[in-house]
């Protein structure tokens, strides 16, 4: 596998413009109140009857942190009170039993994730009620067979909880690292030791968890490439499986928390481009493969494997190797991918609670694909998981002519081909190695989509 990934600075500033991470295609803001519980419904029940019913996923979020990290965007609850915790783990769970009663039980659950929030602001004996309750409704599938995540602030656990949330059948761990630097963490509001993340992360390989990743952020308040410098270095000697390096959207406008960051403190435009070069350069030095965005891992992980056999997928989570599943989004704002359509729950905690104690699903909004969007969305999981299109794989998927029905997308990709980003021939497309930073810019021009869309997006670099 190569591992290959030029930095080229003229052409990365070049395309760093907004667009959409496609988690999904159609992506969010397509999404419409139109859709509602009837047709998430018969969406569940269509899945239930094709040929060979795929397996589930689920995705459940839980809201809660004890305190504000001011760069934070995600949907979340600022509280100690840990009894709110209890009553929505209630609400949780009668959603998990509406929800089950909709799929075969033939169908197992070999994926599961937990996002937040902070996932560990429930008690392991919480987390253990809802395992029990995911288990009893939706049948987990064999050990071997399972990805079970769990996103950890190293903040809220203790080694032993570690040890606990392997026994409750977690076998992937993701913690938030952020930053080492104290000021960084400062200035963000999020203070952690690094003693106490190599501490977990210790725990977690002594527990034997498949695989521990770390997420970092750049672009930060008061970041220099000299201080992201030690933190990468601190990361690499942890060796994780996994690192996930996200560039920080600064949108103090949409986002209220991130109003609390000192302007003066924010890095320059430039510094940002500095700080993702270094860790490219830092991190494949080290021997990780880069594996799209802003996922990097080790040679014998299963993302750098997928990506190798090209069975590498995307969902909401990001890449994966388990996305050919229906994904279950269970919790308030939680997004779910059943059969042809998309669904997201309602964002409030009284609205949630409300429509489940009238015997309703939480559904706010959601999609249902037709034949060009399946296609479309075809065409660009294939380019952001495997970097090309064979057009005869997708003209015997669809039935149509590639170069006729993507006569304009490929006439705009031409710019990229012309700066030696993407490689267009009879057959194919193909994202060259000075083009894999960019791969979300290629698949851009292939979204029917874009320029009626009223959303907002992180930048493409």
């Amino acid at each position: 596998m190569f591992n290959t990934l030029p930095f080229i600075r003229p052409l990365v500033e070049k395309y760093d413009r907004p667009g959409p991470r496609y988690t999904s295609y159609p992506t969010a803001p397509q999404f419409q109140t139109a859709f509602a519980e009837d047709d998430y419904r018969e969406a569940a029940r269509r899945s239930n009857e094709v040929a060979s019913p795929k397996p589930l996923s689920a995705y459940i979020h839980i809201p809660f942190c004890e305190s504000l990290c001011y760069y934070c965007a995600c949907n979340k609850i600022i509280t100690h009170n840990h009894e709110r915790a209890a009553e929505y783990l209630e609400w949780l769970k009668h959603e998990i039993n509406m929800q089950g009663a909709l799929f075969d039980d033939s169908r197992y659950m070999t994926q599961l994730h937990l996002g937040g929030g902070t996932p560990t602001f429930l008690s392991n004996a919480q987390l253990g009620e809802l395992m029990a309750a995911l288990d009893e409704a939706f049948h987990f599938a064999e050990p071997e067979a399972r990805e079970f995540s769990l996103e950890v602030d190293p903040r809220t656990v203790t080694p032993e909880q570690i040890r606990e949330l392997r026994e409750l059948g977690f076998n992937r761990l993701s913690f938030g690292v952020q930053d080492f630097d104290r000021r960084v963490q400062e200035a963000v509001n999020r203070v952690q030791s690094e003693e106490q993340v190599i501490e977990l992360v210790a725990t977690a390989r002594e527990a034997d968890f498949a695989s521990v990743s770390v997420d970092l952020i750049y672009g930060l308040p008061l970041q220099t490439v000299a201080s992201f410098d030690t933190t990468l270095e601190k990361i690499i000697a942890l060796r994780p499986d996994r690192i996930a390096t996200y560039s920080y959207a600064h949108l103090p406008e949409l986002f209220k928390a991130q109003r609390l960051i000192r302007p003066e403190h924010m890095p320059p435009p430039e510094r940002k481009m500095e700080l993702l070069e270094l860790t490219i350069r830092r991190l494949t030095e080290a021997g990780y493969l880069y594996i799209g965005m802003d996922h990097f891992a080790l040679p014998n992980d299963e993302l750098s494997l997928a990506k190798e056999n090209g069975s590498l997928q995307r969902n909401f989570q990001g890449y994966s190797t388990h996305a050919d599943c229906d994904l279950i989004g269970l919790g308030v704002t939680a997004i779910g991918k059943v059969g042809d359509s998309y669904s997201q729950n309602v964002k409030e905690t009284a609205q949630y609670q409300a429509r489940l104690e009238e015997g309703r699903l939480p559904i706010m909004r959601g999609y249902r694909l037709h034949a060009d969007d399946m296609l479309r969305r075809d065409v660009i999981n294939t380019l952001m998981c495997h970097g090309s299109v064979d057009f005869a794989v997708i003209e015997a998927a669809h039935g149509i002519d590639f170069k006729t029905t993507f006569a304009d997308a490929l006439q705009e990709l031409q710019e990229m081909a012309d700066d030696g980003l993407v490689n267009i021939s009879d057959t194919a497309v193909e994202v060259l190695p000075a083009g894999r930073l960019m791969m979300r810019n290629a698949a851009m021009v292939f979204d029917a989509y874009l320029t009626r869309s009223a959303g907002r997006y992180s930048r493409t670099v």
